[in-house]
């Protein structure tokens, strides 16, 4: 008699073990939208991303439609930006741009966006040891770069425009400054030719930014070492033209230190329609 109640007891056991030891049931299974986005809320404002972006999607997942659900995709994009989940960011941000081009809140999801990239090639070290942003590979900058373009084209009214104006003047200088170490790279190869090459492309791209005396210093470096004293000639002349002019500038100690009033469309030579 016991034997053959054993195998049922085990069963009950085990089943009853389920809901002892097991996953704990969903608090939030009966919330509503209205407490599911405001719980989140809460959370996005304590700093507890983590939770901020289980709790937005659960709200999307339930209430797709509901009006909550156009703010709940913003919120998590940037839950995501800070709880360092960059590629989850921008997912949600394109998804967002692509569902509601013309929404109010769109010149915010294309600053955040230029955020994420330009956060998104720090590293872990980054944050406690200062370390040259330039050296890194420029896809990322180069994406960033193009979403304050963006900003600034779109929506150059909004209140984002100004600060992606002075990123974008940063980023220019990072993408020439990486030409730069590429170019240095090559002369200490002894490939003179792609370094002249890698300089030149500086020169012809990014004028006026401060990588330019070193581009021209190393067209004028490799073209001698290449024995072509008229090229080698014709860089110095460029460069001791544009030290008279005045037309070399200085390079930025940081963004947060200078204050970008110019119009930069006008100084980067850009096209703004």
């Amino acid at each position: 008699m016991i034997r053959r109640f054993w195998p049922i007891l085990v069963l009950t056991l085990f089943l009853g073990g389920c809901g002892i030891f097991g996953e704990e049931e969903d608090e939030t299974r009966d919330w509503s939208a209205q407490k599911l986005y405001a719980e989140a809320t809460e959370s996005l404002d304590d700093g507890d991303y983590e939770r901020a972006i289980q709790l937005y999607e659960k709200l999307e997942a339930r209430y797709p439609f509901g009006k909550y659900a156009t703010q709940a995709q913003l919120n998590i994009a940037y839950a995501y930006y800070r709880f360092d989940e960059p590629e989850s960011a921008l997912a949600a941000l394109d998804r967002f741009l692509r569902l509601y081009p013309n929404h109010e809140a769109t010149a915010y999801a294309q600053y955040l966006r230029g955020l994420v990239n330009f956060n998104r090639s720090r590293s872990f070290m980054d944050r406690f040891i200062p370390t040259d942003k330039s050296q890194r590979d420029p896809g990322a900058t180069l994406d960033s770069f193009n979403d304050f373009a963006e900003v600034v084209r779109r929506f150059p009214d909004s209140e984002y425009a100004e600060d992606a104006r002075q990123r974008m003047f940063y980023l220019r200088n990072n993408l020439a400054r990486f030409e730069i170490h590429v170019a240095s790279y090559y002369m200490k190869r002894g490939a003179y030719v792609a370094a002249a090459n890698r300089a030149n492309y500086v020169v012809e791209n990014y004028q006026r930014t401060p990588a330019v005396r070193d581009a021209l210093e190393i067209m004028i470096d490799a073209y001698t070492r290449l024995e072509l004293p008229e090229l080698a000639a014709d860089a110095q002349r460029v460069l001791a033209l544009n030290e008279d002019t005045g037309s070399l500038i200085p390079d930025p100690q940081d963004l947060e230190e200078k204050s970008w009033t110019r119009d930069l469309w006008d100084y980067f030579g850009l096209d703004q329609n």
